[in-house]
Order: C-alpha cells, then structure tokens, then sequence
C-alpha cells in the first residue's frame, strides 16, 4: 500500500509540474535526479513516470532517456474532442439530479473562474473552471467518464495555460452562466448544447495557439 501511495503521489506531482510548465515540453527527465528533487526514492518515480507515459505526457526512447512529451496540436486537438464528448455525456446524466447546492457550487466557482481571469490567473482560473464542471462530474457518477476525462485532460491543461487569454476567459464566464442556469432549470438540451459551445470556442482557441507543433 505504501509503494502504490508513493507512486501516486509521485505521479501528482510530476503531472502538475508538467502541466504548469515547470517541467517544459521536451526536456529529459532523469529519473535519480527526479526523485531526489520530490524527496522520493527511485522506484516510485519510474512508476509514476510510467503511468505518465500512458497518459501521454512523458515518452521513454529505450537506452536513451525519458522526456515531456512535445506539445502537438494535433494530439491535444485529439484529446479535447473527447473530453469534449466526455463532458456531453456527464451533463446528460447529470443535470436531471443536480441540486440547489450544487447550482450555488457552481456559481460560486464561475465567481473565482471571473476573478481570476481579471486579474490575469491562468492557474486560478483554471483550478475554478475544474471545480465548476467537477460538481457535474460528481453528480453525473460515471466511473468511466471520470476516468477518461482525468486521463486526457492534463494534455489540455497544459497547452491551455500557454494559451490563457482574458479575452477567452470573459467569455467563459459568460457561457458558465448559461450552463448554471440551464443545471438550474433542469434543461438538459440547453446544458448539453452550451457544454458543447464551451468545448467548441476552446477547440477554436487552442488551434490558434502559435506554440504547438502541428503534426
């Protein structure tokens, strides 16, 4: 049990670190020198950066090294379209079952989410963002949709805050809005409809990002 928490948290952590950039697209990671950074013994790190590798965000070249996988646009379009498709799903089972708790969760998180695009918070924003469309995912109880979700994810995340615009983000606030008031009257067209409108306007952001390769 102890081996697989320290894989976990290893793996955590060398997640965030990529996708907030600390660990930059293509640099090598060393796994003995990784490890001594998050004060963990090897084992656990080369798990996690196994686990990391499946979920695309590190690639390992035998007898030569272990790297962050490079930002391509074309992957990260590919992972969106089906987290994109993910959220759809989840708004559908979710929004017959959604609370007025939860519609005050939401709207509290829209609240940071504006907050934190106005004063410029990529991290914020996107940490909010999270816990608005999290409260859907709970609701929604889909292990499947989760899983794939967290899976692909992460590679958006990353491409993302390279990308974060006030601009985008003003207009997010706006969408989050129409997305929390259709959860409020239990209208799961209008939901799943502006679900798609908030994945679509990201899809069209990302492609515009200048930083990623194409292919």
């Amino acid at each position: 049990m102890t081996r697989v928490l320290l894989r976990d948290q290893a793996a955590d952590r060398i997640r965030t670190a990529i996708v907030v950039g600390d660990l930059a697209p293509g640099a090598v990671i060393k796994d003995v020198e990784l490890a001594g950074s998050l004060g963990l013994s090897v084992a656990p790190v080369r798990a996690a950066l196994s686990r990391l590798a499946d979920e695309g965000l590190v690639e390992a070249k035998p007898q030569s090294h272990t790297r962050v996988t490079p930002l391509v646009l074309r992957q990260v379009r590919d992972a969106a379209v089906v987290v994109r498709a993910m959220h759809e799903l989840a708004v559908r089972e979710a929004v017959p079952l959604v609370t007025a708790d939860d519609v005050a969760v939401m709207r509290a998180a829209n609240q940071r989410f504006a907050a934190a695009v106005d004063r410029g918070d990529a991290g914020g924003a996107l940490a909010a963002d999270d816990e608005l469309h999290d409260v859907l995912l709970d609701r929604c109880g889909n292990g499947a949709v989760r899983a794939t979700i967290d899976r692909f994810t992460p590679a958006i995340r990353r491409l993302e805050r390279q990308r974060f615009a006030a601009a985008h983000g003003r207009e997010s606030v706006g969408l989050h809005d129409r997305l929390i008031a259709a959860c409020a009257a239990g209208d799961v067209d209008a939901a799943s409809a502006t679900t798609t409108e908030i994945w679509t306007a990201l899809l069209s952001e990302l492609e515009e990002t200048p930083d990623a390769q194409s292919v």
